[in-house]
C-alpha cells in the first residue's frame, strides 16, 4: 500500500474558506485503492511553512505528496510544471511578511520539475469529464513555496512531489464585484482524488501530450 500526503493552506486575506485546506481535512484518513492518504493543512506563512511541510512529512512518511492550493482567477485545476527558487510576494502572508525577490531556499537549484506524471492526470481529467491544464507558473508566493520545499526535501529520493492549483469555490466567486471563476468543492475534490490515483499508480516515463503556452 502506498501513501499520498495531500496539503492545503488555511486561511488567508480574501480566502477565509480555503477550498485547499478543506480538501486536505476531507481526504485525511481515507482510503482510495491500495493509496492511504494523509491530509495536513500548512499555514500560509513563508517562516514556518517549511517546518510544517517537514513535520507533514515525516509524520506521512509518503510515496507521493501533492501540494494543493487556491488561485483565485483560475478556470479549471491546473498541474503546475515547475517551482522557482524566489519568494516575490503579491500580497503578506498571515505574519504580514512580504519578502522580495529571496530564495526558498539559500544556494538551492534555480527550479525543480514536478515528479509527478502531469501529462497523464491531466488525460486521467479529461477522460473523467473534469476540465484541466498543465500550468507553468506557480507563481512566487506561498504556493510556489511550498511546491518547491516539497521538491527540494524530496530531492533524491523516489518519492513523486507536485503541485495542483485550484479555483474558488462559488461562495467565495460571487464575493467580488467581478465574479471570478469557481467550481464546486466537490468536483475539486474529485480532481486532486484522480491526480492521487494517477500519480500513485502510473509507471514509466509521463505520457507524451501536448499541453504548452504561447504565453
Amino acid at each position: 500500500m502506498s501513501t499520498v500526503l495531500v496539503t492545503g493552506f488555511g486561511d488567508y486575506a480574501e480566502e477565509t474558506d480555503n477550498p485547499s485546506g478543506a480538501i486536505a481535512r476531507r481526504l485525511d484518513g481515507r482510503q482510495v485503492g491500495d493509496h492511504r492518504i494523509v491530509g495536513s493543512v500548512l499555514p500560509v506563512n513563508t517562516a514556518t511553512v517549511e517546518s510544517a511541510l517537514v513535520s507533514a512529512l515525516d509524520r506521512a512518511r509518503p510515496d507521493v505528496v501533492v501540494v494543493t492550493g487556491v488561485a483565485p482567477g483560475r478556470t479549471a485545476p491546473a498541474l503546475e510544471r515547475v517551482a522557482l527558487n524566489v519568494r516575490d510576494f503579491p500580497i503578506p502572508d498571515t505574519d504580514g511578511s512580504t519578502p522580495i525577490d529571496e530564495p526558498v531556499v539559500v544556494g538551492g537549484p534555480p527550479a525543480y520539475l514536478a515528479t509527478l506524471p502531469v501529462k497523464a492526470v491531466m488525460d486521467s481529467w479529461h477522460r473523467a469529464g473534469l476540465p484541466g491544464y498543465v500550468s507553468n507558473t506557480a507563481g512566487t508566493y506561498l504556493c510556489n513555496q511550498t511546491f518547491y520545499l516539497a521538491r527540494h526535501l524530496t530531492a533524491g529520493t523516489e518519492v513523486r512531489a507536485g503541485m495542483v492549483h485550484i479555483p474558488v469555490v462559488p461562495a467565495r466567486a460571487t464575493g467580488d464585484t467581478t465574479p471570478l471563476p469557481s467550481m464546486p468543492l466537490a468536483l475539486l475534490e474529485q480532481a486532486v482524488l484522480v491526480a492521487i490515483s494517477v500519480s500513485a499508480q502510473h509507471d514509466g516515463p509521463d505520457l507524451r501530450l501536448g499541453a504548452g503556452a504561447i504565453s
